[in-house]
Protein backbone atom coordinates (compact mmCIF):
# COMPACT_ATOMS: atom_id res chain seq x y z
CA UNK A 1 0.00 0.00 0.00
CA UNK A 2 1.08 3.29 -0.44
CA UNK A 3 -0.05 5.47 2.76
CA UNK A 4 0.08 9.25 3.44
CA UNK A 5 0.82 10.00 7.60
CA UNK A 6 -0.20 13.08 9.18
CA UNK A 7 1.09 14.10 12.46
CA UNK A 8 2.62 15.77 14.67
CA UNK A 9 6.45 15.53 14.93
CA UNK A 10 7.33 16.53 18.01
CA UNK A 11 8.00 14.71 21.11
CA UNK A 12 4.50 14.02 22.14
CA UNK A 13 3.02 10.50 22.13
CA UNK A 14 1.70 10.68 18.74
CA UNK A 15 4.04 11.76 16.71
CA UNK A 16 6.25 8.86 18.64
CA UNK A 17 3.28 6.54 17.23
CA UNK A 18 2.63 7.75 14.25
CA UNK A 19 6.42 7.63 13.38
CA UNK A 20 7.32 4.04 14.57
CA UNK A 21 4.26 2.89 12.94
CA UNK A 22 5.41 4.11 9.53
CA UNK A 23 8.56 2.87 10.00
CA UNK A 24 7.43 -0.29 10.76
CA UNK A 25 5.10 -0.43 7.85
CA UNK A 26 8.05 0.99 6.09
CA UNK A 27 10.08 -2.43 6.66
CA UNK A 28 7.03 -4.61 5.88
CA UNK A 29 7.52 -3.14 2.43
CA UNK A 30 4.78 -0.60 2.36
CA UNK A 31 5.39 2.95 0.81
CA UNK A 32 5.21 5.64 3.73
CA UNK A 33 4.81 9.55 3.17
CA UNK A 34 5.02 11.74 6.14
CA UNK A 35 3.34 14.91 5.99
CA UNK A 36 4.58 17.50 8.50
CA UNK A 37 5.99 20.50 9.20
CA UNK A 38 8.93 19.35 10.34
CA UNK A 39 11.29 16.07 10.31
CA UNK A 40 9.44 13.90 13.12
CA UNK A 41 12.19 13.24 16.03
CA UNK A 42 12.24 9.75 15.26
CA UNK A 43 12.86 10.12 11.56
CA UNK A 44 16.19 10.95 12.29
CA UNK A 45 17.84 8.80 9.22
CA UNK A 46 17.57 7.35 5.62
CA UNK A 47 15.00 4.56 5.61
CA UNK A 48 13.92 2.29 2.51
CA UNK A 49 9.99 3.24 1.04
CA UNK A 50 9.68 6.30 3.70
CA UNK A 51 9.52 9.79 2.24
CA UNK A 52 9.55 13.16 4.06
CA UNK A 53 7.26 16.06 2.75
CA UNK A 54 7.57 18.98 4.62
CA UNK A 55 4.19 21.52 4.43
CA UNK A 56 5.65 25.44 4.51
CA UNK A 57 3.87 28.41 5.14
CA UNK A 58 3.87 31.51 3.37
CA UNK A 59 4.43 34.75 5.62
CA UNK A 60 1.88 37.59 4.75
CA UNK A 61 1.32 41.00 6.52
CA UNK A 62 -2.21 40.25 6.25
CA UNK A 63 -1.96 36.67 8.37
CA UNK A 64 -1.59 37.32 12.45
CA UNK A 65 -0.41 33.44 11.91
CA UNK A 66 0.60 32.06 9.13
CA UNK A 67 -2.67 29.58 8.15
CA UNK A 68 -1.64 26.22 8.67
CA UNK A 69 -4.55 24.36 8.26
CA UNK A 70 -4.78 25.47 4.44
CA UNK A 71 -0.75 24.98 3.97
CA UNK A 72 -0.94 21.67 5.12
CA UNK A 73 -4.41 20.89 3.26
CA UNK A 74 -2.41 21.45 -0.18
CA UNK A 75 0.50 19.67 0.93
CA UNK A 76 -2.08 16.67 1.79
CA UNK A 77 -4.21 16.81 -1.83
CA UNK A 78 -0.07 16.89 -3.37
CA UNK A 79 1.31 14.02 -1.99
CA UNK A 80 -1.63 11.88 -2.60
CA UNK A 81 -2.02 13.07 -6.52
CA UNK A 82 1.82 12.86 -7.46
CA UNK A 83 2.95 10.35 -5.21
CA UNK A 84 -0.63 7.96 -5.90
CA UNK A 85 -1.44 7.36 -2.23
CA UNK A 86 -4.16 5.09 -1.66
CA UNK A 87 -4.72 6.37 1.54
CA UNK A 88 -4.31 8.83 4.57
CA UNK A 89 -3.50 7.71 7.93
CA UNK A 90 -4.03 11.44 10.20
CA UNK A 91 -2.61 11.12 14.03
CA UNK A 92 -4.64 13.18 16.84
CA UNK A 93 -7.75 14.85 15.41
CA UNK A 94 -6.66 18.95 15.40
CA UNK A 95 -6.49 20.14 12.98
CA UNK A 96 -5.55 16.76 10.74
CA UNK A 97 -8.91 15.03 10.67
CA UNK A 98 -10.51 18.16 9.31
CA UNK A 99 -8.00 18.76 7.36
CA UNK A 100 -8.02 15.47 5.97
CA UNK A 101 -11.72 15.91 5.18
CA UNK A 102 -10.79 19.17 2.87
CA UNK A 103 -8.36 16.98 1.01
CA UNK A 104 -10.41 14.58 0.54
CA UNK A 105 -13.22 17.00 -0.85
CA UNK A 106 -10.73 18.71 -3.32
CA UNK A 107 -9.55 15.10 -4.46
CA UNK A 108 -13.16 14.12 -4.74
CA UNK A 109 -13.68 17.53 -7.15
CA UNK A 110 -11.22 16.10 -9.62
CA UNK A 111 -12.27 12.58 -9.20
CA UNK A 112 -10.25 10.80 -6.73
CA UNK A 113 -11.50 9.22 -3.89
CA UNK A 114 -9.19 9.10 -1.20
CA UNK A 115 -10.21 7.62 2.57
CA UNK A 116 -8.99 8.72 5.60
CA UNK A 117 -7.89 7.18 9.00
CA UNK A 118 -8.54 9.32 11.91
CA UNK A 119 -6.21 8.04 15.17
CA UNK A 120 -7.35 9.78 18.04
CA UNK A 121 -4.84 9.82 20.89
CA UNK A 122 -5.75 11.56 24.13
CA UNK A 123 -5.46 15.49 24.70
CA UNK A 124 -7.09 15.85 21.41
CA UNK A 125 -10.13 14.56 22.57
CA UNK A 126 -10.05 14.60 26.66
CA UNK A 127 -8.75 18.80 26.77
CA UNK A 128 -8.25 20.15 23.27
CA UNK A 129 -11.42 18.23 21.36
CA UNK A 130 -13.96 18.98 24.67
CA UNK A 131 -13.64 22.61 24.46
CA UNK A 132 -16.44 24.20 23.50
CA UNK A 133 -14.50 25.91 20.61
CA UNK A 134 -13.48 22.93 18.79
CA UNK A 135 -15.74 20.29 19.68
CA UNK A 136 -18.42 20.99 16.89
CA UNK A 137 -15.46 20.68 14.27
CA UNK A 138 -13.81 17.89 16.21
CA UNK A 139 -17.06 15.73 16.09
CA UNK A 140 -17.82 16.52 12.35
CA UNK A 141 -14.45 15.14 11.23
CA UNK A 142 -14.36 11.98 13.41
CA UNK A 143 -17.86 11.12 11.73
CA UNK A 144 -16.88 12.15 8.48
CA UNK A 145 -13.77 9.79 8.38
CA UNK A 146 -14.05 6.69 6.82
CA UNK A 147 -11.92 5.20 9.82
CA UNK A 148 -11.18 5.74 13.19
CA UNK A 149 -9.09 4.12 15.76
CA UNK A 150 -8.25 4.82 19.30
CA UNK A 151 -5.32 3.67 21.80
CA UNK A 152 -7.20 2.59 24.45
CA UNK A 153 -10.49 1.34 25.39
CA UNK A 154 -10.33 4.29 28.01
CA UNK A 155 -10.44 6.75 24.91
CA UNK A 156 -12.86 5.19 22.89
CA UNK A 157 -15.03 4.99 25.67
CA UNK A 158 -14.44 9.30 26.63
CA UNK A 159 -14.50 9.77 23.01
CA UNK A 160 -17.95 8.55 22.94
CA UNK A 161 -19.34 9.87 25.78
CA UNK A 162 -18.01 13.64 24.93
CA UNK A 163 -19.09 13.51 21.16
CA UNK A 164 -22.16 12.47 19.28
CA UNK A 165 -20.39 9.84 17.29
CA UNK A 166 -21.62 7.85 14.73
CA UNK A 167 -18.93 5.88 13.40
CA UNK A 168 -17.24 2.51 14.95
CA UNK A 169 -13.94 3.60 16.97
CA UNK A 170 -11.60 0.35 16.58
CA UNK A 171 -9.34 -0.05 19.72
CA UNK A 172 -5.77 -0.64 18.26
CA UNK A 173 -3.30 -0.33 21.35
CA UNK A 174 -0.23 1.28 21.46
CA UNK A 175 2.86 -0.51 20.84
CA UNK A 176 6.47 -1.02 21.73
CA UNK A 177 9.46 -2.15 18.94
CA UNK A 178 11.79 -4.70 21.10
CA UNK A 179 14.24 -4.04 18.59
CA UNK A 180 14.52 -0.82 20.27
CA UNK A 181 13.19 -0.98 23.56
CA UNK A 182 14.89 -3.86 25.63
CA UNK A 183 17.07 -4.17 28.75
CA UNK A 184 20.79 -3.47 27.75
CA UNK A 185 23.80 -3.64 30.84
CA UNK A 186 24.61 -0.11 31.46
CA UNK A 187 26.15 -0.86 34.69
CA UNK A 188 28.87 2.04 34.55
CA UNK A 189 25.74 4.37 33.85
CA UNK A 190 24.54 3.18 36.72
CA UNK A 191 27.03 3.87 38.80
CA UNK A 192 27.57 7.65 37.62
CA UNK A 193 24.50 8.15 38.42
CA UNK A 194 23.94 6.45 41.81
CA UNK A 195 27.45 5.51 42.89
CA UNK A 196 26.34 3.99 46.14
CA UNK A 197 23.81 1.63 44.33
CA UNK A 198 20.93 4.07 45.43
CA UNK A 199 17.78 2.95 43.96
CA UNK A 200 17.10 5.19 40.76
CA UNK A 201 13.33 6.59 40.45
CA UNK A 202 12.97 7.58 36.68
CA UNK A 203 9.86 10.01 35.25
CA UNK A 204 9.69 10.84 31.32
CA UNK A 205 7.29 13.97 30.23
CA UNK A 206 6.70 16.94 28.86
CA UNK A 207 6.20 18.57 31.94
CA UNK A 208 2.82 20.10 31.27
CA UNK A 209 0.71 20.24 34.43
CA UNK A 210 -1.39 17.47 33.80
CA UNK A 211 1.62 15.61 33.73
CA UNK A 212 2.08 16.26 37.67
CA UNK A 213 5.53 16.36 38.06
CA UNK A 214 5.52 17.81 41.00
CA UNK A 215 3.64 14.60 42.54
CA UNK A 216 6.87 13.10 40.68
CA UNK A 217 8.94 15.08 43.12
CA UNK A 218 7.14 14.78 46.23
CA UNK A 219 7.33 10.71 46.06
CA UNK A 220 10.78 11.39 45.89
CA UNK A 221 11.46 13.02 48.61
CA UNK A 222 9.28 10.71 50.55
CA UNK A 223 10.92 7.41 49.19
CA UNK A 224 14.21 9.19 49.66
CA UNK A 225 13.76 9.65 53.42
CA UNK A 226 12.92 5.93 54.13
CA UNK A 227 15.78 4.41 51.49
CA UNK A 228 19.03 5.63 49.52
CA UNK A 229 18.06 6.50 45.86
CA UNK A 230 18.19 9.20 42.81
CA UNK A 231 15.57 11.15 40.81
CA UNK A 232 16.32 11.39 37.03
CA UNK A 233 13.76 13.74 35.31
CA UNK A 234 13.57 14.03 31.04
CA UNK A 235 11.80 15.71 29.36
CA UNK A 236 11.17 19.76 28.95
CA UNK A 237 8.09 21.51 28.56
CA UNK A 238 6.35 24.65 30.98
CA UNK A 239 6.61 23.35 34.23
CA UNK A 240 10.53 22.48 34.34
CA UNK A 241 11.61 26.09 35.52
CA UNK A 242 8.68 25.25 38.60
CA UNK A 243 10.27 22.08 39.15
CA UNK A 244 13.57 23.18 39.25
CA UNK A 245 12.67 25.67 42.14
CA UNK A 246 10.67 22.96 43.59
CA UNK A 247 13.79 20.85 44.39
CA UNK A 248 15.38 23.82 45.27
CA UNK A 249 12.91 24.53 48.33
CA UNK A 250 13.00 20.41 49.30
CA UNK A 251 16.79 20.47 49.21
CA UNK A 252 16.82 18.23 46.36
CA UNK A 253 19.28 18.89 44.04
CA UNK A 254 21.97 17.00 44.48
CA UNK A 255 19.43 13.89 44.55
CA UNK A 256 17.34 14.60 41.50
CA UNK A 257 19.12 15.32 37.67
CA UNK A 258 17.24 16.85 34.94
CA UNK A 259 18.00 15.64 31.79
CA UNK A 260 16.03 17.09 29.54
CA UNK A 261 14.69 15.75 26.18
CA UNK A 262 16.54 12.97 25.27
CA UNK A 263 16.45 10.68 21.83
CA UNK A 264 18.31 7.61 23.26
CA UNK A 265 15.74 7.06 26.31
CA UNK A 266 15.99 3.19 26.14
CA UNK A 267 19.62 3.87 27.58
CA UNK A 268 18.35 5.67 30.36
CA UNK A 269 15.37 3.45 31.45
CA UNK A 270 18.14 0.36 31.50
CA UNK A 271 19.21 1.80 34.93
CA UNK A 272 15.69 2.86 36.42
CA UNK A 273 14.28 0.49 38.84
CA UNK A 274 11.05 2.09 38.92
CA UNK A 275 8.70 4.30 36.77
CA UNK A 276 6.63 6.95 38.04
CA UNK A 277 3.71 8.33 36.14
CA UNK A 278 1.38 10.07 38.44
CA UNK A 279 -0.86 11.75 35.42
CA UNK A 280 -3.94 13.38 35.66
CA UNK A 281 -4.92 12.84 32.38
CA UNK A 282 -3.53 9.68 30.11
CA UNK A 283 -4.94 8.26 27.53
CA UNK A 284 -2.68 5.06 26.98
CA UNK A 285 0.26 5.45 28.93
CA UNK A 286 2.95 4.90 26.10
CA UNK A 287 6.27 5.93 28.42
CA UNK A 288 5.29 3.76 30.86
CA UNK A 289 4.81 1.08 28.21
CA UNK A 290 8.36 1.87 26.67
CA UNK A 291 9.76 1.20 30.69
CA UNK A 292 8.09 -1.94 31.15
CA UNK A 293 9.65 -3.15 27.91
CA UNK A 294 12.82 -2.34 29.75
CA UNK A 295 11.91 -4.55 32.66
CA UNK A 296 11.26 -1.30 34.75
CA UNK A 297 8.15 -1.92 36.86
CA UNK A 298 5.85 1.06 37.53
CA UNK A 299 3.74 3.68 39.78
CA UNK A 300 1.03 5.02 38.40
CA UNK A 301 -2.18 7.17 38.68
CA UNK A 302 -5.24 5.41 37.86
CA UNK A 303 -6.24 7.59 35.03
CA UNK A 304 -7.52 6.97 31.72
CA UNK A 305 -5.63 4.26 29.93
CA UNK A 306 -3.05 3.31 32.65
CA UNK A 307 -5.01 0.78 34.05
CA UNK A 308 -4.88 -1.30 30.42
CA UNK A 309 -1.57 -1.07 30.46
CA UNK A 310 0.26 -0.90 34.39
CA UNK A 311 -1.54 -3.75 35.79
CA UNK A 312 -2.25 -3.18 39.33
CA UNK A 313 -0.06 -6.16 41.71
CA UNK A 314 1.41 -7.24 38.39
CA UNK A 315 3.41 -4.95 36.35
CA UNK A 316 3.08 -2.36 39.26
CA UNK A 317 0.84 -0.35 41.44
CA UNK A 318 -1.76 2.30 40.68
CA UNK A 319 -3.30 4.69 43.13
CA UNK A 320 -6.24 7.72 42.31
CA UNK A 321 -4.69 11.20 41.28
CA UNK A 322 -2.75 13.06 43.26
CA UNK A 323 -2.46 10.37 46.22
CA UNK A 324 1.06 11.34 46.64
CA UNK A 325 1.40 9.21 50.29
CA UNK A 326 0.29 6.22 48.34
CA UNK A 327 2.39 6.31 45.48
CA UNK A 328 5.32 6.87 48.01
CA UNK A 329 4.54 3.40 49.48
CA UNK A 330 3.71 2.29 46.58
CA UNK A 331 7.24 2.77 45.59
CA UNK A 332 8.60 1.89 48.77
CA UNK A 333 6.77 -1.96 48.59
CA UNK A 334 8.42 -2.45 45.00
CA UNK A 335 11.87 -1.15 45.88
CA UNK A 336 12.72 -2.40 49.53
CA UNK A 337 13.01 -5.92 48.93
CA UNK A 338 14.99 -7.25 45.73
CA UNK A 339 12.87 -10.14 45.15
CA UNK A 340 9.40 -8.13 44.85
CA UNK A 341 11.61 -5.84 42.35
CA UNK A 342 12.82 -8.97 40.18
CA UNK A 343 9.12 -10.30 40.14
CA UNK A 344 7.69 -6.74 39.22
CA UNK A 345 10.28 -6.84 36.41
CA UNK A 346 9.51 -9.72 35.30
CA UNK A 347 5.87 -9.09 35.24
CA UNK A 348 6.34 -5.60 33.82
CA UNK A 349 8.32 -7.33 30.85
CA UNK A 350 5.64 -10.25 30.03
CA UNK A 351 2.72 -7.43 30.10
CA UNK A 352 5.19 -5.59 27.06
CA UNK A 353 5.50 -8.43 25.22
CA UNK A 354 1.37 -8.55 24.58
CA UNK A 355 2.15 -4.47 23.03
CA UNK A 356 4.65 -5.64 20.69
CA UNK A 357 5.03 -3.85 17.22
CA UNK A 358 5.07 -7.24 15.57
CA UNK A 359 1.74 -8.21 16.88
CA UNK A 360 0.23 -4.81 16.70
CA UNK A 361 1.09 -3.98 13.01
CA UNK A 362 -1.46 -6.69 11.43
CA UNK A 363 -4.49 -5.13 13.36
CA UNK A 364 -3.18 -1.23 11.36
CA UNK A 365 -2.58 -3.60 8.32
CA UNK A 366 -5.86 -5.64 8.23
CA UNK A 367 -7.48 -2.23 9.27
CA UNK A 368 -6.24 -0.44 6.32
CA UNK A 369 -7.32 -3.26 3.88
CA UNK A 370 -10.87 -3.39 5.71
CA UNK A 371 -11.07 0.77 4.78
CA UNK A 372 -10.05 0.33 1.52
CA UNK A 373 -12.08 -2.54 1.12
CA UNK A 374 -15.25 -0.92 2.14
CA UNK A 375 -15.00 2.98 1.85
CA UNK A 376 -16.82 3.27 -1.37
CA UNK A 377 -17.83 6.29 -3.12
CA UNK A 378 -21.34 7.83 -2.05
CA UNK A 379 -22.91 10.86 -3.98
CA UNK A 380 -23.37 12.09 -0.45
CA UNK A 381 -20.05 12.55 -0.28
CA UNK A 382 -20.09 15.96 -2.97
CA UNK A 383 -21.56 17.69 0.05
Amino acid sequence: MRIGIVCYPTYGGSGVLATELGLALARNGHQVHFITYRRPVRLSAFHENVTFHEVTGEDYPLFEYPPYDTALASKMVDVVKFEKLDLLHVHYAIPHATVAYVAKKILLSEGRYVPYITTLHGTDITIVGNNNTFAPVVEFSINKSDGVTAVSESLRQQTCDFFNINKEIRVIYNFIDFDRFTKSNKDHFKKAIAPEGERILLHISNFRKLKRVEDVIHVFKKVHEKLPSKLILIGDGPERHNMEELCRKLELCHEVRFLGKQDAIEELLAIADLFVMPSESESFGLAALEAMACEVPVVSSNAGGLPEVNIHGETGLLSEVGDVEQMAKNALTILENEEVLQRFRANALAQAKRFDIKNILPEYEAYYEEVLRTAVYAPSEEY
